[in-house]
């Protein structure tokens, strides 16, 4: 057990120390790296490395080709490594830290292995190695960058540029409404009032899953019957709901924090394929749940910590009773929170998007306990607990279960793994519609579901509706003009995402391309002016952009005419070739390591608009000025096309 809380820790450790031990500026191994040239686009990589004194690295085991403890990993398409081999030696010793003797290495460190490359060799490479290293007392990850020559390669002249010094953010050639500074405002202040109604809309209905609905009445009158008196009990029901509302604010206050260690940082987290296979897995596990197959509930021991204080003082027990409240109930509200959290963190605003998520959600949560204390004669209204409460919750699991796969399609999509095309996306919805349209009907039955005797017209009626939108959705599975299902669009793959086309075709058969040097060069070529679109794979609002505003015929029209599109996406995670990889320099003075498609226009997105929301538009000429202000989400496509007939007007002005 020691051992497991010794190895748990050093994790742990490695984690939180992971960006500072990085930094440093006295590495506990120095490296060096030298190639030879062995054939053609093949190279032999040796490294070596001097270990600081009283320190040593952890095992490197040649296993399955691949080194344990030392990788260069900094590869892409075009390069693999093979035939790697160990070549210091290693020695036993009592590790303070995992209270084991361990296989170690100290003083001197090498490996080598062979490296190939296809088609152009660059005259240099660049590679990460990532290692562990301790002393008796620490535990320290360690990476180091290395630049290797490589003889008979090619001086690749690559265009790293980022900043525009052309750009005049204050001072664009002219000011177009849909893009004035008051018009982004008032965009990002909807943003915030529509995630805050999404979030109240999640609360209402976690209020009538079975985790809920029973305690409202129990509470209120726990309140009202325990006070000395009723003005007492209405205070102390507001209290409680309060402190609902306020825990439920508390928890987004952390991303605030991670937020300001980097502006991007939270829409790398939302869009990291790895975290929203993750987050896929955890949907389909509470959709299971929701279905009756099994319970999910937090460990017991936090629950019971939290309602033993639930009588320490008044104040001090409320706000516990409220936290035992939100720990017992998360089996109904953990799926609800999940795509709240999920939602706010890849749209524009970030935390503050999510706070006023959370802040809706408790809101809805606190309300019933205030206004059923103050108007107790409405809890008799309430509806008796009963059979109905499951089957909201089992009709909860089939919407769980059917937006489980848009993080799935997320991962899908960043990775270009081509797995989960938008008709296979929509099927798996028709499918999910179908049964559950079959469940309403009472032609399927669940685990804890109570015997139907008759159907209840409200279930009739969402029977009936979640018919009609599955017969919706079918158009979706077609090569037709009906494909574009403008309802859910944002949540299927794009159109051009298809098993009907070949290829990567670019958005709806526009002019355009998904690099900014090849664009304006089109641009100069073709005499047109440059529609810069700031996007990402998993960008819902992008794919409402781009179906129902780009796709309307004048709209369309105009930017066939007189744009080349450069849609850059900002969450593309393939890695660029090795030649074009490289350190960037930003104006606040820091360094960012540009490593995939996504850090470069991530990076140039916020070094040139001071921005990092998506989508987010700007209107260039050949010169690469600045025509008009920037513009993100625009709903309607008749501000959108005003932007754009202006924009375009003072790009192409003789």
């Amino acid at each position: 057990m020691q051992f497991r809380k010794n190895v748990f820790l050093c994790l742990l450790i490695s984690f939180l120390l992971s960006a500072s031990a990085y930094a440093q500026d006295s590495a506990v191994i120095k490296w060096k790296a030298d190639s030879k040239k062995t054939g053609d686009g093949k190279y032999e990589l040796l490294f070596t490395g001097t270990i600081k004194k009283g320190w040593h690295v952890y095992p490197l085991v040649v296993k399955e080709d691949e080194i344990d403890g030392v990788v260069a990993d900094d590869d892409d398409s075009t390069t693999s490594f093979t035939n790697k081999e160990v070549l210091s030696k290693t020695m036993s010793f009592k590790d303070a830290i995992f209270e084991k003797n361990m296989q170690v290495t100290a003083d001197e460190v090498a490996f080598k292995q062979e490296l190939t490359i296809t088609g152009e060799v660059p005259s240099k490479i660049k590679l990460k190695l990532v290692y562990n290293v301790a002393d008796n007392k620490t535990f320290l990850p360690e990476e180091q960058s290395l630049i290797i020559p490589l003889e008979g390669g090619k001086e690749v002249v690559v265009s790293n540029r980022i900043l525009l010094p052309m750009i005049n953010l204050d001072k664009p050639a002219t000011n177009c409404g849909a893009g004035s500074s008051s018009a982004v405002t008032e965009t990002a202040s909807k943003g915030l009032g529509t995630i805050f109604l999404l979030g109240f809309l999640g609360g209402l209905v976690a209020l009538i899953l079975p985790c809920l609905f029973p305690m409202i009445p129990l509470t209120v009158s726990f309140f009202t019957k325990k006070a000395t008196s009723r003005k007492a009990g209405i205070r102390n029901a507001f209290l409680y709901g309060f402190f609902i509302f306020l825990i439920y604010i508390l928890i987004s206050l952390p991303f605030h924090f991670i937020q300001k260690l980097s502006p991007d940082i939270l829409n790398n987290i939302s869009t990291n394929p790895y975290l929203n296979i993750f987050f896929f897995a955890i949907f389909i596990f509470f959709a299971f749940s929701f279905f009756g197959f099994y319970e999910i509930t937090l460990p017991a021991s936090l629950s019971s910590k939290a309602d033993s204080k639930a009588g320490s003082g008044n104040v001090a027990g409320i706000f516990f009773m409220a936290l035992t409240l939100a720990l017992v109930s998360f089996s109904c509200t953990g799926p609800i929170l999940g795509s709240l959290l999920a939602g706010s963190l890849s749209g524009t605003g970030g935390a503050m998007r999510l706070t006023f998520g959370m802040g809706g959600f408790g809101l809805a949560l606190a309300l019933p306990f205030g206004l059923f204390a103050l108007f107790p004669n409405w809890l008799n209204s309430l509806p008796k607990s009963g059979g109905w409460l499951n089957t909201v919750k089992v009709v909860f699991g089939f919407v769980e279960f059917a937006l489980a796969f848009k993080f799935l399609s997320n991962a899908d999509l960043v990775m270009h793994w081509g797995i989960l095309k938008r008709e296979i996306f929509i099927g798996i919805w028709v499918v999910t519609g179908f049964l559950l349209t079959l469940y309403l009907f009472g032609k399927m039955k669940f685990p804890h579901d109570s015997p139907i005797k008759k159907l209840h017209k409200v279930r009739v009626i969402l029977a009936i509706i979640t018919g009609l939108f599955t017969l919706y959705l079918i158009p979706g599975l077609t090569n037709t003009k009906y494909a574009n299902l403008s309802l859910i669009s944002g949540f299927p793959p794009p159109l051009y995402y298809s098993i009907y086309k070949s290829g990567d075709d670019f958005v709806l058969g526009l002019t355009g391309t998904r690099d900014y040097e090849e664009g304006l060069k089109m641009a100069k070529e073709q005499n047109k002016a440059i529609l810069l679109d700031f996007t990402g794979y998993a960008c819902v609002n992008c794919r409402k952009m781009e179906e129902n505003v780009w796709s309307q015929p004048e709209v369309y029209a105009l930017m066939k005419e007189k744009f080349i599109v450069i849609s850059l996406y900002v969450d593309d995670k393939k890695k660029l070739p090795a030649a074009q990889q490289f350190t960037y320099k930003a104006k606040d003075g820091t360094e960012r390591e540009i490593v995939t498609v996504g850090d470069k226009w991530a990076t140039f997105e916020t070094e040139n608009f001071k921005n990092n929301a998506q989508p987010w538009y700007a209107i260039l000429n050949t010169k690469e000025e600045l025509m008009t202000h920037p513009v993100g989400y625009v709903h309607s496509p008749e501000e959108y096309l005003a932007w754009l007939k202006c924009g375009a007007d003072a790009a192409l002005k003789k």
